[in-house]
């Protein structure tokens, strides 16, 4: 309960916040949907398209853990303490101090890994280098053009780090609309320009890179915290966050390092193996992309205020708000991921290059990735409780054991069932991090269960086995799908959504869901 009508209005606006930024996300997952469309229709599931996944996925891969995993995660809590009991005129010295050395540090890194794209794409793709010449040869080429979208993009994430502390959601999480622009005009209008045509979507990733940055610096400059950067290390702000991040590096984004050690070991396997793993990924984030992020980077600021203000008792609430809306969004979605993973990869990629076999193969790691869902999701706000303490110690103890026991996994599972292997080891370690995170916030004392948790599981588990009940029983056969054109697969698609989502919600309701339930 809030002390004061402010803290109370302030207690409400997540759910309002985590809306927006779920429904901006949202926008840009779907045109995300579009791209991977055009991608598969262009593409399909070829040795070039191997090869580009690759090349995007090494600095996308470090994009979210050091940009937008490590450095956001120890920028926040510490923008956010200096906003609260500082000036402006600090809170502008530190954002200058961290961008110029931000800044030079990346520029480093982007130059030496230029220079070693051949290096890099034998370490994360070893089969290519091994076994495919031609396609190793062709990863290396694009890995030069897209390294650079580390540097821009990380910078953007640095100007999305600093809105976000200032309660401007909406800008960050738009921003991703742009790089699908981007992807999806490189595709249609510049892959016939080049030779081979897939090197037309590398250009675009740096595009989008530079338009992404630009896009946020006039937001920034209403703010008055345009950046004018100065390198200085020595800063106390800089040091500290710098100090937090480098445990962050890894414990924030486990998840993404075992998805990056699935394309690893998919490069040893038939070709098509990490085109099947990238458009059964992208479906999985989805859900975790709209809610899960969007609810982790809206109570990022809230939790690191409430520690900087002492106020445990509304720390563990917010917390416990955002662990049941998780639970509430992300166990129907994984439901419905399962039941309908045929007909969507049908529905969205069936179309141009794409063939019936990558379908059945992208549908059987769609499926073990979506059992992991739902702690995927609980990942991302479960660190989000260490983070917002400036505890980042905690959970990269915690991910070393879960990318341990996921490499394992791999290892194990990657035998008898390939690719999909690798999606199940991926899930199951995931459940594993995500258990060690929760039973650490409990033992330390700042998440607590809040009442009614009882009636609410109840609630849940009614409402998702209605809504997969109905889904079977409205769902037909695959296929007839296959059978089936767009129009009509579009029209099977919406019936189903709106069905399930409609039997899960009235169910909900019927057992005394109520709006003032969802408040945090």
């Amino acid at each position: 309960m809030s002390d004061s009508p402010a803290k109370e209005k302030k207690e409400r606006s997540l759910l309002r916040s985590s809306g927006l930024v779920g429904l901006m996300t949202l926008f840009s997952r779907v045109l995300g949907l579009l791209r991977d469309v055009v991608f598969a229709s262009y593409f399909g599931a070829s040795g070039s398209a191997d090869a580009f996944f690759v090349a995007f996925k090494i600095p996308n891969f470090l994009r979210r853990l050091f940009a937008e995993g490590a450095f956001s995660q120890a920028f926040v809590p510490v923008l956010s303490e200096y906003r609260t009991q500082r000036s402006l005129a600090d809170v502008q010295a530190l954002v200058n101090r961290v961008a110029g050395t931000l800044g030079t540090t990346l520029i480093l890194i982007t130059a030496l890994a230029v220079l070693a794209a051949p290096v890099l794409t034998a370490l994360f793709a070893p089969g290519f280098y091994m076994a495919d010449s031609e396609k190793y040869a062709l990863a290396t080429d694009m890995l030069r053009i897209t390294f650079p979208y580390l540097l821009l993009i990380s910078l953007t994430a640095f100007a999305g780090a600093i809105l976000n502390s200032y309660e401007q959601f909406a800008v960050p999480a738009f921003t991703p609309v742009l790089l699908n622009l981007s992807l999806v005009g490189s595709a249609v209008f510049l892959s016939p320009l080049f030779d081979p045509p897939v090197m037309a979507l590398a250009w675009g990733v740096m595009i989008a890179g530079g338009v992404q940055l630009l896009f946020q610096m006039p937001f920034l400059l209403r703010l008055k915290l345009l950046p004018r950067p100065v390198v200085d290390w020595k800063d106390p702000g800089v040091k500290r966050i710098m100090t937090l991040m480098l445990p962050a590096l890894f414990g924030v984004s486990v998840v993404q390092i075992n998805l990056l050690l699935d394309t690893v070991l998919a490069s040893f396997l038939q070709t098509g193996s990490v085109s099947w793993l990238y458009f059964s990924d992208r479906l999985a984030e989805l859900p975790l992309g709209v809610f899960g992020i969007a609810i982790a980077t809206v109570i990022l600021p809230s939790l690191s205020r409430k520690h900087a203000d002492q106020s445990s008792e509304h720390f563990a609430h917010t917390l416990d708000w955002a662990v049941r809306m998780v639970m509430l969004i992300g166990l129907p979605a994984a439901v419905a991921l399962f039941l309908l993973a045929e007909p969507l990869l049908v529905t969205l990629f069936h179309y141009g290059a794409l063939t019936d076999n990558d379908v059945y193969m992208a549908s059987m790691s769609l499926r073990a990735y979506s059992c992991g869902l739902l702690a995927f999701m609980l990942i991302k706000v479960l660190a989000t409780g260490y983070f917002s303490r400036q505890d980042t110690k905690t959970p990269v103890k915690i991910g070393i054991q879960a990318a341990a026991a996921n490499m394992v996994f791999n290892l194990l599972l990657i035998g008898p069932f390939a690719h999909v292997g690798l999606a199940a080891a991926t899930s199951a370690s995931a459940f594993m991090n995500a258990g060690m995170l929760l039973y650490g916030l409990i033992k330390l004392g700042v998440f607590r269960w809040q009442a009614g948790w009882g009636m609410m599981l109840v609630r849940m588990l009614a409402a998702n086995g209605a809504m997969a009940g109905l889904i079977v029983w409205l769902l037909a056969d695959t296929e007839q799908w296959l059978q089936w054109g767009l129009v009509d697969r579009g029209l099977q698609m919406a019936l189903l959504v709106a069905a399930g989502a409609g039997i899960y919600l009235l169910v909900l309701v019927i057992m005394g869901l109520r709006p003032r339930h969802l408040r945090a």
